[in-house]
Formats: C-alpha cells, structure tokens, sequence
C-alpha cells in the first residue's frame, strides 16, 4: 500500500519516514492564502481547525489525478496543514524575521494550541473511494529565552518556515518545555490520527510500512 503525501513538509516526510512510511511525496501547489481569503470573504473567520481542515483538503485533492513517476496514483492520498493560536491569535508561517521575532517576544515563556489538519482520500486502483479526515491539537509550552537565543534562533532562519515560528524536531527542539497531546501533531501531522483514519478506510496501519 502506498501513500501520496500532498505537502512539500521536509518535517511531515521525516515524521512519516521515522514511523516506517516512505511516501511519496507530490507537491500540491495550493494558493493557501487566496483559498482561505476566498472562505472567509464568503461565511466569515475560520476557527483553527476549519482553517486547517480546508487545506489539508484542498492539498489532497489537488493531487488527485497526478502521475508522479509517471503512473496513476494507487493508494492513499495524505493532505496535511498546520495553525498555532496563541494569545487568542491564529498564525501560520512567519515568512520574515521581524514577523517571527515579534511571534517569539509574545510566546516567550507562555504557551499556545498547534492544530492539524488531515485529510486522506482512497485512491486505490487509481479512482477516489472515500475520505475522511480529522483535526488534532497539541499544546506546547514554552521555556523563557533571552533576547540574545530569540536572535540566535530567528538568525538561522529555521522558524521562518514554520506554523508559530518554532520547531520540535530540530534546532527549537530545547525550546519547548512540554507538550500536551500527541507530540507529532507539533510537527504537522499526529501520526495516531493518521492511523485512526488509516483504519476508517478499511486499511491496515503496518500494510503502509515500506521502510526498513
């Protein structure tokens, strides 16, 4: 059984890699912006996990119908998005370093929810048989950096990258003081509702397993 992964996330591939599961990965080319702009302009703000299931959707359905390596898509299709709410605040990726220090300075020592959106779509034999998916949530909590570690951090341009400006897996990793809740949903993708949604369609976890 193979899964599509619909994400160009090094941290959602390494997640997956890391639990047995090398998927093959297809970029799905969504305007996330435009698409939540669009939503919002329609039926009003978006709670966290209605935004982050809208593109976990939109990135999987976008690649149905793709040939990666030049074959139909035979499997599973994993679409994935993530949103940090901290200080009654939804924020995504910073993109710039004064947007993810000013993140940083207002989460220092706090705490805040990181959401995730999943969806996955059966595709095997090469036709949509289903879906479903699931938002999760986990609950980071910050240790108290000085300025000089915020500089630091930003300065590598890891959080620029990044939902809430921070990683679990890597070079923010000492940052986090505790986590509540399934700790890979920190990194885009809980990897028990995965399964959960995995066994919805009818299919069984360890068939995904193709890593050694």
């Amino acid at each position: 059984m193979r899964l599509y992964l619909a994400s160009t996330s090094p941290a959602r591939l390494q997640t997956l890699r890391a639990a047995g599961i090398d998927p093959i990965a297809v970029p799905p080319g969504v305007d996330e912006e435009a698409l939540v702009a669009a939503r919002e302009a329609a039926s009003g703000p978006l709670q966290p996990p209605d935004l982050v299931q809208l593109l976990a959707r939109a990135k999987a359905e976008a690649i149905v119908g793709a040939e990666p390596d030049g074959e139909p898509i035979d499997g599973l299709i994993l679409g994935g998005d993530s949103a940090f709410l901290t200080g009654g605040e939804l924020h995504g990726k910073p993109y710039r370093p004064d947007v993810a220090k000013a993140r940083w300075l207002a989460q220092n020592g706090g705490h805040g929810d990181l959401w995730s959106g999943h969806w996955l779509i059966d595709h095997r034999g090469g036709a949509v048989r289903g879906a479903v998916g699931r938002p999760d949530v986990a609950t980071v909590r910050f240790a108290a950096l000085d300025e000089a570690e915020i500089d630091a951090y930003i300065a590598t341009e890891e959080p620029l990258l990044v939902a809430g400006a921070f990683t679990i897996d890597s070079l923010g990793g000492p940052f986090i003081r505790r986590v509540e809740g399934d700790p890979s949903t920190v990194v885009g993708l809980s990897l028990s509702t995965l399964r959960d949604l995995v066994r919805e369609l009818g299919v069984a976890w360890p068939s995904l397993w193709n890593r050694r």
